[in-house]
């Protein structure tokens, strides 16, 4: 069904603020808190003697299976929408959250597991990313996503602080519990959301055409730098509660505070810096913060200088994410909206999946300190790749559409 112009102003002219993107926000909100609280799973198989590079391979698998589908539901919601999608989604992740009680060893059931929860967070997010988009202005993309990203952030600052918590009260099971009543609530909002009509495009075909016109060269530059900053980002997450461990500090709940903090001030004060001057010209600052907080984290010995490295990673999140994202919505078209924001998911996830067991390899022959310093490098080098020869995107972004 194809909307009429009066539909089109009204998209256009929707605040932030409305009803049904406050309800389609809450619910990738608490979609975000359920697996935010597995960031202290490696807490978790740390204590079953699992190695780092085991913790990085069950951690990171998760990533990969989501690969796997965000790009064919991706180019379904374009043509479909994604409310429905969202919700089966979070199904599997309902399904799967409960048989983590039954895990005893780091063998193959919890491999299994991160990988169905995978499956079901590659589904939901994506989808549920292309819904909160739908319902926000469509003439501010970068402030938009920035927006909906704040979402994860306060998740990533309060998830595991109540991780931390709920641990130390009620142990693993009861992480697993608040894990799943976070997605039964999610599931409630999004099921009580109004999704907007779709707009007919490439004749309701949910092919791949727009892909197979993009050289080769330059997808691969472009895909090169979501896929870096995944991994980083999986080296600075994933491991910074056992490097905290092997620094003496017990507790690294506050790191993940500071980090989203800085992240969504600088989201709400600076998210549109892109759609102003250009989405390069805040990529490169952004990744630069990023790279020198590794160096940084590198060197920390202490709680305090710990937490300022979140907060200085925070302030490069914070920049880089609605940078980055919308650069690939306006190369491929706003009409690709849901396929680029799957793309770059994607994209973020191969990092995520394969970054984690490589620099938890590192960290096995090197130590975390020097695996950090390896992650800022690589950060510099594919960033210096990419400014000199990625395209421009600003003459392809359209002042219009869906």
């Amino acid at each position: 069904m194809t909307p009429d112009r009066g539909d089109e102003m009204d998209t256009n002219n929707r605040s932030f603020w409305n009803r049904d993107f406050l309800l389609a926000f809450a619910g990738y909100l608490l979609m975000f808190m359920a697996i935010s609280l597995f960031f202290l799973l490696p807490v978790f198989l740390g204590q079953l003697e699992a190695k780092p590079s085991r913790i990085g391979l069950i951690m990171g698998v998760h990533s990969v299976v989501a690969i796997a589908v965000r790009p064919f539901f991706g180019r379904m919601i374009d043509v479909r929408g994604g409310r429905r999608i969202a919700l089966l989604g979070l199904g599997i992740l309902v399904l799967s959250i409960p048989l983590f009680h039954l895990v005893k060893d780091a063998g193959w059931l919890p491999l299994a597991l991160r990988a169905l929860t995978g499956l079901g967070w590659g589904i939901s997010m994506t989808a549920t990313i292309a819904v909160c988009s739908d319902l926000a202005p469509i003439d501010r993309l970068a402030r938009s996503m920035g927006i909906i990203g704040i979402g994860g952030l306060v998740a990533n600052a309060l998830g595991p602080l109540i991780a931390e918590e709920v641990i130390s009260r009620f142990g693993f099971a009861g992480l697993f519990n608040a894990s799943l009543l976070f997605l039964l609530a999610s599931g409630a909002c999004l099921f009580a959301t109004r999704e907007l009509a779709r707009p007919e495009t490439n004749g309701g075909q949910t092919d791949f055409g727009i892909l197979r016109a993009v050289p080769v060269m330059t997808a691969l530059v472009i895909s090169a730098m979501p896929i870096v900053h995944g991994s980083i980002r999986g080296a600075m997450i994933y491991f910074i509660a056992v490097f905290g461990k092997s620094i003496q500090l017990e507790r690294v709940g506050a790191f993940f505070l500071v980090f989203s903090l800085a992240a969504i001030l600088t989201r709400f004060g600076l998210s549109d810096l892109s759609d102003r001057f250009g989405r390069k010209a805040v990529i490169l600052p952004a990744a630069l913060i990023i790279a020198a907080n590794l160096f940084l984290i590198s060197q920390a010995r202490s709680y305090p200088f710990l937490i300022l490295t979140g907060f200085i990673g925070g302030l490069g999140q914070g920049l880089i994410f609605p940078a980055l994202s919308t650069y690939i919505i306006d190369f491929l078209g706003r009409g690709h909206k849901a396929l680029a924001i799957s793309l770059y998911l994607s994209l973020f996830d191969v990092g995520m999946g394969l970054g984690s067991p490589f620099f938890g390899w590192i960290s096995d022959v090197a130590g975390y300190r020097k695996m950090y310093m390896a992650a800022g490098l690589f950060l510099l080098v594919s960033t210096a790749v990419f400014m000199l020869k990625a395209p421009r995107t600003e003459s392809r972004a359209p002042q219009g559409g869906f």
